[in-house]
This record gives structure tokens, C-alpha cells and sequence, in this order.
């Protein structure tokens, strides 16, 4: 039986990666077959590529070339990670996937709607998530938060403007895909925002 797979999206700070291991531990707590997992990068492959993303000045890449990248990078990552753990009936926990290409490099960026969509069509060959949880916080706050936590900051340097574009993007994307995406406020409390992902994983997967 083909696993699950689930995706966390949203901006910087909205505290996805805390968010994504408590459920990584709620479920292998209960005995799942969990795969914690995050991009751009997940397989060695895709490591490399991240290291060029995500480090230099922000505007190291352009948008489409940021788009090239981070496709190259998924495509590894589908092969060699994500569908032989969805084959095996895993679920498959991702930190970001497609929706951030998006998000970051089409609504704040300027690279084209119509090559993100034929990417996808191309590299994704429908392998995307069942269930995709979108963090939703201010830019600013998320962006305060990132700033306080340190490491690689060349997407967090691209300027407030950027970041409402962004977060902008990932509401529209949840507001044309409802019966995949379900937003969570990420601005309330670390037990409160979990609760709201629990509640939005077990409803969907009757766990």
C-alpha cells in the first residue's frame, strides 16, 4: 500500500521545522514508518545543490535560475528519497516541496507561472503531497524570528517586500487548493499551533 505524504510550507520563521518533528515523533511514537525529510535537499544529491541556494548574496541566482536549481534538486530527492519510502508505505514528512518554488521563486520573485507549471508536469509526474499544511505568520514577525535563530540567511535577506509577496503566494496557492491544503496560524503558541497540526494530519488520515 502506497504511503502518505505530507508537506510544510510557509515563510521564513513560522516554525515549521519545530513543528514537522513533533509530529515525526507523535507518529513513530504510534509505530509509523516515518520519513523526516526537507528541501530544498533531502538526498546527497540534493544536499549539494541546497548548499548553492541557500548561502552568498540574495541576489547570487535570479528567480528562474533559483527555479532551475530547485527542480534539480526535487527531482533527486523523488528518486532517491520520497517515492521508493511512499513505495514502501511510509509516510513521508517534507519540509517545503513544490508550493515553495511557488511561492518564493514565482509570487516573490519574477519567475514565470508557466515554467514552475511545466516543471512540475515534468519532474513531480504527479507525485505530490496528499496533505499540505501552510505555516501562516506576518513577514515581519517570521522574519524577527529567523533573524533571532541565526545560520544561512541569504532568502531572509531578499527584504520585507519579498516576504509579503511570499506569504501572499502561499495563501493563494492554499485558497485554490483547499482540499489539499489547510493553513495553520503559526503565530500562537508552539502547543497550540501543534494541536492544530494534529488535528488536521489525524482528521485527514483517520489516525
Amino acid at each position: 500500500m502506497r504511503g502518505s505524504f505530507i508537506s510544510f510550507e510557509g515563510g521564513e520563521g513560522a516554525g515549521k521545522s519545530t513543528q514537522i518533528r513533533s509530529l515525526a515523533d507523535r507518529l513513530t511514537s504510534a509505530g509509523f514508518d516515518v520519513v523526516l525529510t526537507r528541501e530544498p535537499g533531502g538526498s546527497p544529491g540534493a544536499e549539494t545543490i541546497r548548499e548553492l541556494l541557500v548561502n552568498g548574496e540574495a541576489d547570487r541566482w535570479s528567480s528562474v535560475t533559483e527555479t532551475l536549481l530547485m527542480y534539480a534538486a526535487r527531482r533527486d530527492h523523488l528518486e532517491r528519497v520520497i517515492r521508493p519510502a511512499l513505495d514502501r508505505g511510509a509516510i513521508v514528512l517534507c519540509d517545503r516541496f513544490s508550493d515553495s518554488t511557488r511561492a518564493y521563486q514565482g509570487a516573490g520573485g519574477d519567475a514565470p507561472a508557466s515554467l514552475i507549471a511545466a516543471l512540475e508536469d515534468h519532474v513531480l509526474a504527479g507525485s505530490i503531497p496528499d496533505l499540505t499544511l501552510v505555516f501562516d505568520i506576518p513577514a515581519a514577525v517570521g522574519l524577527e524570528r529567523a533573524a533571532n535563530r541565526g545560520g544561512a540567511a541569504r532568502f531572509e535577506s531578499k527584504g520585507l517586500d519579498f516576504h509579503e509577496r511570499l506569504r501572499a503566494g502561499f495563501l493563494t496557492i492554499a485558497q485554490r487548493e483547499p482540499t489539499r491544503c489547510v493553513v495553520i496560524d503559526a503565530a500562537d503558541t508552539p502547543q497550540a499551533v501543534f494541536d492544530s497540526v494534529w488535528d488536521a494530519v489525524s482528521t485527514r488520515f483517520d489516525l
